[in-house]
């Protein structure tokens, strides 16, 4: 405790609450109350009428505070409204009312009483009895301007969820996204699994990992990038169709849409190829929509995106739309594909050795940015996609697509690849670009994933979807920060 004092002592605020603290246990109340037994939320009691005359107990935060003598106004705020509260001393009782007189904005109260219609119009709670459930000791922000500072909102999000209603509206429907893509499918018999945050091998997506030690086993472990290999084991296994919705950690850099540890869903469906990932894909996106904003047009970013009968589109047909450039020769070469990419500005990194390569490239730095509607761009080059099957009409490309809404990828899948061999071949490909100084290729084989496949693996749909990035699109938000309750954050000097 007294380190505590010799930290808060010179910020006179807080000492000056304490002081309030002091004195309210000079009669008896405990500052810092225990149990309450809540029986309506705030946004309950705002739909009913007096004439039904019954009694309501809440408890909330103290948001505005304001009278003298023997009555006093407050608006209290739970999560799901804020209502005033008429506090009268020959209501309340004198000993009470002492209490009433040491509160104030920030505090945490529970009251009882009935309801009534005040002459201004306002739907107030007349308090019979009051409770001091824990006292504020810092000021909050002023009410006008509230908590605008964006590093302090994101470090101190606690008060960010005090003071903006806009932000707490954003959690709820996080929280709404995340069981609506929960619930559709639950109701596809998708079995929702675990599988470990902790890989001894590096594999299942293009990123660097963080890296921790297990001391015991005196081992390396790579903190996942994706549960992609060991979810597809489980469907060798005959689970069929199984999802896991859970973090995901990257080494990389940190912007408007990249956090080190983000949340994503990935699900696998036997018997099935990308094209019915396609269909899931736009079905939960569009249901999302309806669900939580009641509509599938959404203003995102200056845009109005309409959220069903997403496209449909060849990587190589587009980057020809857009460029004029046809990728469909199979005779092109390397060195010929490498001088389009010269002549058109494309870069082609030391690491790239292939006309696949430079296909994407084209894709990524001309076409990407051009799409603004939901479009699913597939068959993208087998060099760039290690754990796709081959397509088999042309077998340079893959059944893979990537979903685009407004220039931003939302989700990645394609027809698993089941033949043992040609997985082998695809890790050794990637241990040879990592070693060409690709630093996301993956740089080890997972010779267990692939002795599982050995096992038999049925034609299987898998798909991954940023589920933050999708939330961001849903309650129009311009940062990954803004729908991350507690975002990484650089340190404070």
């Amino acid at each position: 405790m007294e380190r505590y004092f010799d930290r808060v002592a010179k910020e006179s605020l807080v000492m000056e609450q304490w002081k309030k603290v002091d004195e309210l246990k000079e009669l008896g109340v405990n500052p810092f109350g225990h149990k309450f037994d809540k029986k309506y939320m705030v946004g309950d009691i705002l739909t009913h009428t007096p004439e039904e005359n019954l009694i309501y107990k809440t408890a909330g935060r103290i948001m505005a505070y304001r009278g003298k003598g023997k009555a006093v106004f407050a608006h209290i705020e739970d999560r799901s409204g804020r209502i005033q509260v008429y506090l009268r001393q020959d209501a309340l009782g004198e000993q009470v009312f002492e209490v009433v007189k040491k509160i104030g904005v920030g505090d945490i109260i529970g009251v009882e009483g009935e309801i009534f219609i005040t002459k201004t119009g306002e739907l107030t709670l007349r308090a019979s009895s009051l409770e001091l459930l824990s006292k504020n000791l810092r000021a909050l922000p002023e009410k006008f301007h509230g908590l605008t500072d964006v590093e302090t909102r994101y470090r101190k999000r606690y008060v960010d969820l005090i003071m903006n209603k806009d932000v707490r509206d954003t959690f709820i429907k996080r929280t709404q996204i995340i069981s609506g893509i929960r619930e559709i499918l639950d109701n596809k018999g998708f079995l929702e699994v675990e599988t470990p945050l902790m890989h001894p091998i590096l594999g299942g997506a293009a990123a660097r990992p963080f890296i921790t030690h297990h001391n015991t086993l005196d081992m390396d472990l790579y903190m996942r990038i994706a549960p992609e290999l060991y979810l597809k084991r489980l469907i060798v296994g005959g689970l069929e169709r199984v999802y896991e919705l859970g973090r995901n950690f990257r080494n990389e850099g940190m912007d408007t849409r990249h956090n080190p540890e983000f949340t994503m869903i990935e699900m696998y469906q036997a018997y099935a190829d990308y094209t019915d990932m396609m269909d899931l894909a736009e079905e939960i996106i569009t249901t999302l929509a309806k669900k939580v904003l009641g509509t599938t047009t959404v203003e995102y970013n200056g845009k109005t995106l309409v959220l069903e009968n997403f496209k449909r589109v060849h990587m190589v047909d587009l980057i020809k739309e857009i460029t004029g450039v046809d990728f469909w020769n199979k005779d092109m070469t390397f060195e010929e594909a490498k001088a389009l990419a010269k002549e058109h500005h494309v870069e082609v990194a030391p690491h790239m050795n292939t006309v696949g390569h430079v296909v994407n490239q084209f894709f990524e730095e001309k076409c990407e940015e051009t799409i603004v509607q939901p479009t699913f761009v597939y068959g993208h080059p087998v060099e760039i996609s290690p754990l796709s099957k081959r397509n088999e009409e042309d077998p340079r490309f893959t059944d893979r697509f990537e979903l685009f809404i407004d220039a931003r990828e939302y989700a990645n899948a394609f027809s698993e690849l089941q033949d043992p061999a040609d997985q082998r071949g695809r890790f050794e490909d990637q241990v040879e670009e990592a070693e060409r100084g690709n630093d996301e290729a993956t740089p080890v084989i997972d010779d267990d994933f692939v002795e599982a496949l050995e096992y038999g693996l049925p034609p299987t749909g898998g798909m991954g979807i940023g589920v933050d990035r999708l939330i961001m699109l849903l309650t129009q938000s311009e940062s990954i920060r803004d729908v991350l309750l507690f975002p990484q954050m650089k340190p404070t000097k």
